[in-house]
């Protein structure tokens, strides 16, 4: 035995004995290299070998480093280097890194070696270090790795150095990479082992980023999705996060990312009539951003549709592809039960949906409407996956019309929660949505104004006609609201109104009582904090001029 091999023999005895206190010991593999197990479970994970590796990068495309082994790259007198790793290292040990042990090959001063700037610059006696059935090599570095280390932090490195690759029977292990991954690449390595990267701006962390998810190192995705989730964000990156590859969307540690991206876009464009030329330039992951909040300000659910077939037009020219988009991912951002019935029966005529999807569409819509309220709340709470039974922050509240055979009578739902009418104070209005008798559109307005004599505020209630002209006609009403101790429906008043364009009818103080008695804690007309109201509409006559 030379003394080289002697040396080694006795150090390892050495270390085995200094070591034995913390629960570690060697293992001789059959080549006789040194193997480093803990007497903990992790040893029945990790039979790495506790020595420094050689990991070479090739750049710009090789298939193979052909380096020698690692015995022959000792100088004379040189003891093969090994690395502990202990019991804390573990590929869940998200958040406690080994200390940085990067070792420099013998006579370089860097971490990693260049082997050589270029193929071919010594004019062929590299032959035997680079395989000649490649293509040309432009660039390659080496340095020194702990196979347990990386190992234990990525399931692609336990993969690289254990049975499951080619590479787990050789000392030296080489990556191909372009020459773009070769930065985050070194960030990624230095990573898994001080627990902190280099890169410091957005762009360069997104590159450690999908470099982290090549390499299956989930702690440094989690690490980058925060570092990119405290930087200050702009349309731009926000998007750029949300259209990274579905791994990386999908990854569990870069949700708080995306969801941070999502919710800045839905802020940015909240008002999407204000922002409407932007809203329609942004790409298909923008658009799901803005389409899925709940405070997007729109006049009506009717005006989100109608966007997304106007958006998907401009965006998808070609009908197959339109379709596409619209059925498997837009159609679940439209709430479709909160549109109006008239906007719900164009949807049936519409090219833009397969006929079977509208249909099935319309018909879940309008067997919602027809539940009573307490059935619809509990739909909305059941429903986990999408919000298609939720409202948003619409400038005109949802009603629900019934309407007869004659097509000359309706009732007309709406339901206003307690902190709907508290907001109403001290002179604020809320708007219905159109709904339509006799071909002619209405709404439903609520007040808080003074009553008629001017001494106190109160809860009013109007019925108003949206046309504008000559055209007038008698409509019957009457209004009611459910109330203690039955809650069935109790007629407050009624009457009849010869309306013509742009008017309106109610009652200033529709239940008799001050703004403060109506909003009390103890009030007879709020159920589960809502104030259910209805309106019985008869025309009386034919329209006359």
């Amino acid at each position: 035995m030379s003394a080289g091999k002697r040396k080694r023999r006795n150090l390892t005895s050495a270390r085995e004995r200094e070591r034995a206190g913390n629960g570690l010991r060697y293992l001789s593999s059959p080549l006789h290299r040194p193997l480093l197990c803990c007497d903990s479970s992790l040893s029945q994970k990790w039979k790495f070998p506790g020595v420094i590796l050689w990991l070479s990068f090739v750049v710009e495309g090789v298939s193979k480093l052909l380096g020698g082994p690692v015995e022959a790259q000792l100088g004379e007198g040189q003891e093969e280097q090994v690395m502990y790793v202990g019991e804390d290292v573990a590929p869940q040990e998200a958040d406690e890194e080994a200390v940085a042990m990067i070792e420099e090959p013998h006579g370089v001063n860097s971490m990693f070696s260049a082997l050589g700037d270029s193929a071919g610059d010594d004019g062929g006696a590299s032959s035997g270090t680079w395989n000649m059935d490649t293509s040309v090599v432009l660039r390659s570095k080496t340095i020194h790795i702990s196979s347990a280390i990386l190992a234990a932090k990525s399931p692609y490195f336990y993969k690289l150095f254990s049975n499951g690759m080619r590479e787990s029977e050789q000392r030296d292990v080489t990556l191909r990479i372009t020459q773009a991954e070769e930065s985050p690449l070194m960030d990624l390595l230095q990573f898994m082992y001080s627990g902190r990267v280099q890169a410091n701006t957005p762009a360069t962390v997104l590159d450690v980023l999908m470099a982290a998810d090549k390499y299956e190192v989930a702690t440094c995705m989690r690490y980058c999705s925060r570092l990119l989730k405290n930087m200050p964000m702009t349309s731009e990156s926000a998007l750029l996060y949300l259209e990274l590859p579905s791994s990386i969307i999908l990854a569990e540690a870069v949700q708080p990312l995306t969801d941070a991206a999502r919710t800045y876009l839905a802020n940015c464009y909240r008002d999407i009539t204000r922002f409407i030329d932007d809203v329609m330039g942004l790409p298909l992951a923008g658009v799901e951003a803005v389409l899925a909040s709940d405070d997007l300000q729109v006049a009506s659910e009717d005006s989100v549709y109608d966007f997304a077939v106007h958006w998907a037009r401009h965006h998808y020219p070609k009908l197959e592809e339109r379709r596409e988009v619209l059925g498997s991912r837009l159609v679940w951002l439209i709430r479709f039960p909160m549109m109006s019935s008239r906007k719900l029966r164009k949807v049936l005529t519409c090219t833009d949906f397969e006929h079977e999807l509208a249909s099935k569409l319309v018909l879940e819509a309008l067997f919602f409407k027809a539940e009573p309220s307490h059935r619809q709340r509990q739909l909305a709470m059941e429903e986990t996956m999408h919000k298609r039974y939720c409202e948003r922050a619409y400038k005109y509240r949802p009603v629900k019309v019934v309407d007869f055979d004659t097509s000359s009578q309706c009732l007309v739902y709406l339901d206003l929660k307690l902190d709907e009418c508290r907001a109403l104070y001290p002179q604020g209005r809320v708007y219905t949505q159109a709904f339509h008798l006799g071909g002619q559109g209405f709404f439903l307005s609520a007040h808080c104004n003074l009553d008629q004599q001017g001494q106190y505020k109160c809860f009013g209630l109007f019925l108003g006609m949206q046309e504008k002209g000559s055209v007038s006609f008698a409509v019957d009403y009457e209004f009611a609201a459910r109330m203690k101790p039955t809650w069935e429906f109790t007629p407050k008043s009624k009457g009849s109104y010869v309306f013509t364009g742009g008017k309106a009818v109610g009652y200033r103080n529709l239940f008799g009582m001050q703004w403060q008695d109506f909003i009390a804690e103890g009030s007879p007309y709020f159920r589960n904090n809502i104030v259910h109201l209805r309106a019985e509409l008869t025309i009386k006559k034919s329209p006359s001029g």
